[in-house]
């Protein structure tokens, strides 16, 4: 998939979402959403904890009252497809928020579907300091079994699928973009349920990891560090899977190409360090660089420091990092270590850990 992709996907092979759109019988969308409805339905906001989900829906919600409806039908819906690490969704959350707060009193019902990519991601404890951390204050089903996943037989994060008051899909957004589009169909839903929408757009400021990628300099694509997905890995020898290795990383690396030194296990879906001092380095060109990390365990961090061109990283430092580099990993998420301004060129990010324990899963860019 190219550099400039703005979905998360864990399809292998070349997909593009124009040809996901085009394979998929529009009938079979209308009644996968109606079957889709009655899973929601069924599991949605059950508010005590004493009730037990069904199998076939969500394992439990968060941000659930025990006021919301438990049916959804009647509603103009728009269930989007998450999960918190991924970059491509953190960058379309202010705009899912400033629609949630604008149209909420016109009868939308904004649900946020969580569907782990990463092992650490089913932790429900993961999520509820996510959902704090990005003020999301919308209803999300966990779905750790893929059972709504599957019924809208969805492969992207993050996915956008808005239904009308009968239950059809009637639009759909795969990755980012299309804001004015996506919201001038919300509008249009609502009118047509007997609401009566402003016709301006929300005012959506985002910031932080929120900011729109730079497509325009974005040159590096989302790079899997698991022997399940990783590509262009260019330590000497190439992976071993599973055990503990001891690798050497390459006088220089080519573009887009990443490297470990010192001894780790590379695993499925992460590579886990075993010893401190160990370092995974990465050329890359885009104005963000983002690696998604997780401690050994709670209460025991990691210290890391960031080198770029072998330099500390001054203003060029991401909000995980100070201007010397260093920054602690004390939670499983996403962590950005480089944001730059001005002039972007091909660099070399050099990511020391300074303690053993790290796990490291993914590259992402903007």
């Amino acid at each position: 998939m190219g550099a400039t992709r703005t979905f998360c996907s864990r399809i292998t092979g070349s997909y593009t979402v124009s040809a996901l759109k085009l394979s998929w019988n529009s009938f079979a969308l209308l009644c996968v959403a109606s079957a889709a409805i009655a899973i929601l339905a069924k599991s949605a906001f059950a508010g005590s904890g004493n009730i037990s989900m069904p199998a076939v829906g969500a394992t439990e919600w968060l941000n659930a009252s025990p006021e919301t409806p438990k049916d959804l039908r009647g509603k103009v819906i728009v269930v989007q497809f998450w999960t918190y690490t991924c970059i491509n969704w953190r960058r379309t959350l202010p705009y899912i928020r400033a629609w949630n707060a604008k149209y909420r009193e016109q009868g939308l019902v904004v649900v946020g579907v969580h569907t782990p990519e990463f092992d650490f991601e089913e932790n429900v404890d993961n999520v509820r300091s996510a959902l704090k951390e990005m003020h999301i204050s919308y209803p999300v089903a966990i779905d750790n079994q893929r059972a709504i996943w599957n019924a809208f037989h969805n492969v992207f994060w993050p996915a956008l699928y808005l239904i009308d008051a009968k239950g059809h899909i009637r639009y759909q957004q795969f990755g980012e973009g299309e804001y004015a589009r996506t919201e001038r169909e919300i509008q249009k839903l609502l009118a047509e349920s007997g609401g009566h929408p402003a016709h301006d757009l929300a005012a959506v400021q985002p910031v932080g990891a929120e900011v729109s990628a730079d497509l325009k300099n974005l040159k590096s694509p989302e790079s899997y560090v698991g022997y399940e997905m990783a590509e262009r890995f260019a330590s000497k020898g190439g992976v071993v899977p599973d055990r503990r290795h001891d690798y050497v990383a390459p006088d220089r690396l080519s573009i887009n190409a990443w490297a470990l030194s010192g001894a780790w296990t590379i695993g499925r879906q992460a590579a886990a360090l075993d010893d401190p001092k160990g370092r995974i380095a990465y050329r890359f060109r885009a104005r963000d660089l983002n690696l998604i990390m997780a401690p050994p365990s709670a209460g025991t961090p990691v210290r890391f420091r960031v080198l770029i061109d072998g330099h500390a990283p001054g203003p060029a430092g991401g909000a995980d990092v100070d201007e010397q580099g260093y920054g602690t990993i004390g939670e499983a998420r996403m962590y950005q270590l480089i944001r730059q301004s001005g002039a972007i060129a091909a660099r070399e990010c050099v990511v020391e850990f300074l303690n053993p324990g790290v796990s490291v899963y993914d590259f992402t860019f903007g």
